[in-house]
């Protein structure tokens, strides 16, 4: 990835949350900070306890286990630097440090997509074809499409992020948001028609990575809601739906608004920076926050085993 020429640019400013009175950079860092911890605890906590109880090595699982990979990698490569940036005004971030910001946080962003088109494949094959699903969807299966998700996402972020490394940056510096990504990046290109072609191009991508993934996770849910109503036990239903309805929840968390972002910007609606900044914190941050409590409270086999763990340690302190 070489630099353009003509770009003079050393350093961007993160401004975070634009207007944000100074009085209130203090509890805006200690809340990320909280968030952070939150995020980090939680899908740690996921990952050690799927690896660590036998009776969770099932091919579900191991697609919350990458889910919470990704989930860890994006809080961490977004929050600590926005945590600084009002708990020490540090608000400086290098060339080259911006750069590769913006390419793990597409690129997590696109396979925590792909990994949520995993989830809905599961559960898809799970209710239609539950005799053909022991064999089509193994541990092994999983993890090889899992780590093709990762592969393919990470080798089509080099050439985003390239792409945007050809234009030239030369007289504006201020990122007007928490992070660094490509729409913001891009907006201080100097050369207003190679920004428009870079960012029509990086549209594209983005919405090809996105709306595939999302088609096919609306047509398996809305074909598992038909499978339920066509189940005649109450029982059985309510099941099904306990089953599905979390991961309908985080996709909608994930997806509604993102999309909602990227098709504002096709369509030139005007959003304010306020409101772009935070709708964009909300479905990059919240999501991961929340997936573990989902997991913990809403899955029958995590929270079984996490009983049994804590039955087991009573007697022994006993």
């Amino acid at each position: 990835m070489l630099l353009h020429i003509n770009t003079t640019i050393k350093y961007f400013t993160i401004t975070g949350f634009p207007g944000l009175l100074p009085e209130y950079y203090e509890p805006v860092s200690i809340l990320l900070f909280l968030l952070y911890l939150v995020i980090v605890a939680g899908n740690v906590f996921i990952i050690i306890f799927i690896a660590y109880v036998g009776t969770l090595h099932k091919p579900p699982y191991w697609i919350f286990f990458h889910l919470a990979m990704t989930d860890i990698i994006f809080g961490t490569v977004t929050l600590p630097k926005v945590i600084s940036r009002y708990w020490w005004n540090d608000e400086v971030s290098s060339f080259a440090s911006c750069f590769a910001q913006m390419y793990f946080v597409h690129a997590m962003g696109a396979t925590h997509s792909l990994i949520l088109l995993m989830m809905a494949l599961d559960r898809f094959v799970a209710i239609w074809f539950p005799f053909q699903y022991p064999v089509v969807i193994t541990n092994k299966s999983i993890s090889i499409a899992c780590c093709v998700c990762w592969t393919v996402t990470l080798i089509r972020m080099v050439g985003v992020v390239s792409h945007a490394l050809t234009l030239s940056y030369c007289d504006k510096n201020i990122i007007k948001q928490c992070y660094c990504d490509h729409y913001t990046i891009t907006n201080l290109g100097c050369n207003t028609d190679e920004v428009v072609f870079v960012k029509w191009v990086a549209l594209y991508m983005a919405l090809i990575g996105l709306l595939v993934p999302l088609s096919f996770i609306i047509f398996s849910y809305f074909s598992i809601i038909i499978a339920v109503l066509k189940t005649s036990q109450a029982e059985s239903r309510y099941k099904l739906l306990a089953t599905c309805a979390p991961q309908i929840f985080i996709t909608c968390l994930y997806y509604v608004p993102r999309c909602f972002i990227y098709i504002a910007t096709n369509l030139n609606f005007k959003i304010e920076p306020e409101a772009r900044v935070v709708i964009t914190m909300m479905y990059s941050l919240i999501p991961a926050a929340v997936n573990p409590l989902i997991y913990c409270f809403k899955t029958k086999d995590i929270k079984e085993a996490l009983l049994q763990i804590l039955k087991k340690k009573k007697l022994t302190l006993q």
